[in-house]
C-alpha cells in the first residue's frame, strides 16, 4: 500500500541525500518493476559508500509511492542516536522474523545479502555480489512467496578505492566493525564525483516449493546471484 513520505526520511532525503545525487548526477531505470501493491523484496548491492542503496529507495518512494523498509546492521543499533535514526528513516534490525512481518503487511522489503562484507571488498573484487553463502533471501522469498527485485548501482563500487587488508579482515571477523582501508577523491575520503545509474531488475518469481527444499533454494539463490551479476556489468 503506499505511504505518506514521514517527516525524517523527507528532511532526511532533501537535506543528506539531495545534495548527494546531485553531486553524482543519479538517475534511476527499471522503476516500472516496482509492483504498484503487494509484498516483495529488494536486493541491494551493497558498496562501501552505501549512500547509492539510499538513493535508489528515495526514487521508490518518490516515483512509485511506495516506503521500502530496511534490514540493516545489527551493530547500527547499538549506537544511540544512529539507532533512532535507522528507526526513523525505515531500517530495523536483520532478522527473519522482521522480514516476514514486512512482507506479511504487504510492503516492500529492502536488504543487502552481501551485507558488510560485501562493502569491505576489495576494488580488485568490485561489480560482484558477494552473496555465495547468504541463502536467508531466498528462503524468505520462497516460504513467503513474494517477486525478487535485484537493485543497484554498479559505479557505486567506484565512489572509493578500496584496498585489500588484512587489517580490514581481521577487525571485521573479530568484531563485526568495518575498518576499510580507502579513499576517495585524491587522496581524501572525499567521494568520487563519478555518475551513479540505479538499475532495477525485472521481478524473479520464487518456486512453489518448501524452503526446507535444498534443491529449489539453490537454484532461485543461483538465479537471483546471476540476475545481480547481469545488473552489475551494465555501465
Amino acid at each position: 500500500m503506499a505511504h505518506a513520505i514521514p517527516p525524517a526520511v523527507e528532511t532526511f532525503g532533501r537535506i543528506v541525500l539531495g545534495p548527494l545525487r546531485r553531486y553524482h548526477r543519479f538517475r534511476c531505470e527499471g522503476l516500472h518493476h516496482v509492483p504498484d501493491a503487494g509484498p516483495a523484496m529488494v536486493l541491494l548491492h551493497h558498496s562501501l559508500a552505501t549512500y547509492d542503496a539510499f538513493f535508489i529507495g528515495q526514487e521508490i518512494l518518490e516515483t512509485c509511492g511506495r516506503q521500502p523498509l530496511g534490514l540493516g546492521d545489527d551493530n547500527l543499533f547499538k549506537v544511540p542516536g544512529v539507532k533512532q535514526l535507522c528507526w526513523s528513516l525505515g531500517i530495523r534490525p536483520a532478522r527473519p522474523t522482521t522480514g516476514e512481518e514486512v512482507l506479511a503487511d504487504g510492503d516492500l522489503l529492502m536488504l543487502a545479502p552481501g551485507g558488510t562484507r560485501e562493502a569491505l571488498r576489495p576494488s580488485t573484487q568490485r561489480y560482484r555480489p558477494l552473496w555465495y553463502d547468504r541463502f536467508g533471501w531466498a528462503r524468505l522469498a520462497i516460504k513467503m512467496q513474494v517477486p525478487v527485485l535485484v537493485a543497484g548501482c554498479p559505479a557505486g563500487d567506484d565512489i572509493y578505492r578500496v584496498y585489500d587488508s588484512q587489517l580490514t579482515r581481521s577487525v571485521y571477523r573479530r568484531t563485526r566493525w568495518p575498518l576499510p582501508i580507502a579513499r576517495g577523491l585524491g587522496p581524501t575520503a572525499i567521494p568520487r564525483p563519478v555518475k551513479l545509474t540505479g538499475y532495477i531488475g525485472a521481478p524473479l518469481v520464487p518456486p512453489k516449493a518448501s524452503p526446507d527444499d535444498d534443491q529449489a533454494l539453490r537454484a532461485f539463490h543461483r538465479a537471483g546471484v546471476d540476475a545481480m551479476t547481469q545488473l552489475l556489468a551494465q555501465p
